[in-house]
Formats: structure tokens, sequence, C-alpha cells
């Protein structure tokens, strides 16, 4: 028995070990005799997912485990086969074979496998998901159910994902987008729900993207023509965790990435900069260094490559 039993308890912390590193800190326990689990990680340019086998557990996240975990993106989790049960928020889901729940990394989750089941764990990264979202509300816990379209779509997307070993950077960018469109609809918070504020932000990042090629675009600027004051437009910006100036240059920033995925190598990048406002070509490289890691001619060989 007490061999049977070490056995066990190396299994489970293995896989446990393995969890922590593809999926963040968690803690776990077994709920019976029966546990099994296994991980097999999947990664092709952006996309970064899991298939996590399991049985008679329950895998949890508290404030303690979110305190020392790096990543602050969303999970989205396809149920492949058997039955899980999730909590998060307060909202409780039970997830049958094709349904799909979206998760938070920044909050509490618990989830509990009496069954053998199989999940598909498949990182979503923050920015992406909540600029699709236009910042508005996200939709965590929610079940889409594995018999809408909705849901028939993104299994069928994320599994054929799962299968390709040669994405590029920029093909799997595109996948991710695609899969976050889709489900969109679900994880999206309904626009008869936006308050005052929230319709005032929403024309905010509405007239950024609109005019983000004006040099002079600035909060001062933007505040007169949306009609709120600097001060009360600071104050949009706070409640979503964000700093005026600061989303304006990010703004910018995405947007010459863009440009540099399609671009060619004849197109100078300080021109590339000088069209969506960065008069300083210096400037520019630092500012895109210091969102996407490389510089904007790395970043464009990259793509190229």
């Amino acid at each position: 028995m007490a061999t049977s039993y070490a056995q066990r308890t190396d299994s489970f912390d293995q896989w446990l070990s393995h969890i922590n590193q593809v999926c963040g800190n968690f803690c776990a326990k077994t709920l019976g005799n029966e546990f099994f689990g296994a991980v097999r990680e999947h990664k092709a340019g952006a996309i970064k997912l899991s298939f996590v086998d399991v049985a008679q557990a329950r895998l949890y996240r508290t404030g303690r485990e979110i305190e020392r975990s790096e990543g602050q993106n969303f999970y989205a989790a396809f149920q492949l086969h058997g039955q899980a049960h999730m909590e998060q928020d307060g909202k409780r889901v039970v997830l049958n074979p094709g349904d799909i729940t979206l998760i938070d990394a920044t909050l509490p989750s618990d989830f509990i496998y009496s069954e053998n089941s199989r999940q598909l764990s498949l990182i979503l990264p923050r920015r992406m998901v909540e600029q699709s979202m236009r910042f508005g509300r996200v939709q965590c816990a929610q079940k889409i159910s594995g018999s809408s379209p909705i849901a028939i779509l993104a299994n069928r997307l994320v599994l054929d994902a799962s299968q390709q070993q040669g994405l590029s950077l920029c093909e799997s960018e595109a996948t991710l987008d695609a899969i976050v469109s889709l489900l969109r609809p679900v994880i999206g918070g309904e626009a008869m729900d936006m308050d005052v504020h929230e319709r005032m932000f929403r024309k905010c990042i509405g007239f950024i993207d609109e005019h983000i090629c004006l040099d002079e675009l600035c909060p001062e600027l933007l505040a007169r023509e949306v009609g709120v004051s600097v001060r009360g437009l600071y104050r949009l910006f706070s409640k979503k965790g964000l700093v005026v100036a600061q989303y304006i240059k990010n703004r910018r920033l995405d947007f010459c990435a863009e440009s540099l995925r399609h671009s060619t190598a004849e197109q100078k990048l300080s021109a590339l900069g000088y069209a969506w406002g960065f008069s300083d070509s210096s400037y520019f490289s630092t500012a895109f260094k210091n969102r996407f890691g490389v510089s904007p001619g790395e970043y464009r060989r990259r793509y190229h490559h």
C-alpha cells in the first residue's frame, strides 16, 4: 500500500508541476484514489496551448498563487472529453464536451474534475482580448455551449491550429485574432448595458483610432473633440487602468507593427513611424523596442522570414 501511494503522489506532483509551468501557479488536491493526470504543451508562433488530462482532482488558484504568477492573460478552456465544474468571480459553470469558457488569470478560479476529463487550455493575450472588446467589460466564466455555431467553429479552428507546426508569427497571431473574434459575441459586454461613462470612453478610443496619424493628437485635443474636461478624460481612462497619453502612444505602435508586417524592406522605418504620428525616428525606435521587445527593423525581418 505504501509503495502504491508513493507512486500516485509522485505522479500527482509531477502533473501539478507541469501545470504550473504552462498555465501559471495553481494549487491542487486529489479527490480519490484513482487520480490520473497528464499535460501536453504545443507552441507555434504566438499560439501557446496545452492539453490537460485529469481525473479525480481539484485545481484551484487563490490570491496567493496569482501574486506569484507573472502572466495576466486570459485562458480559453475548451472541454474536449468528460466533464468539468468551474467557478470564477461567483459564477459556476459545468463544462461538457464541446463547451468553452473564458478564464481571467488575475482572478481566483476553481476547477473540479471528478471523472476522466480532457481540456485544451489556450492562452489569449490580455491586450488582444481587451482591444477586441474595445476595453469594454469582458465576460468570464460564461459557458459557450458546444452545440452553438460559435463553439463549433472555435473548436475546429483551435484543434486545427494545434496540428500545425510551421505557423509563422503573423499567421499564429491572425489565428488568435480569429478565435477572439469568434468568442466576442458571448464574452463581450452588451452595448445596452453601457452607462454614460462607458459610452464616452468608447467615443474616446474611437476618435483616437480615427485620428491616430495626427502628430498633434494629445489628451487636450481629445478632450476638446469629444466634449469632456481633461480631468474627466483622465478619470475615464484611469477606471480602465490606462493613462491617456500612454494609450495613444501604444495604439500608434500597434498600428506601426501592423504596417511593418506588410511593408517591404525598401520602405524607410523613419517614414513609417512618421506616418503614424512619430516625428522623432529615434524616439519611435526606442518606444517600439520597449513595447515589442525588438527594434522595428528586426520585427519586420522576423515577419518577412
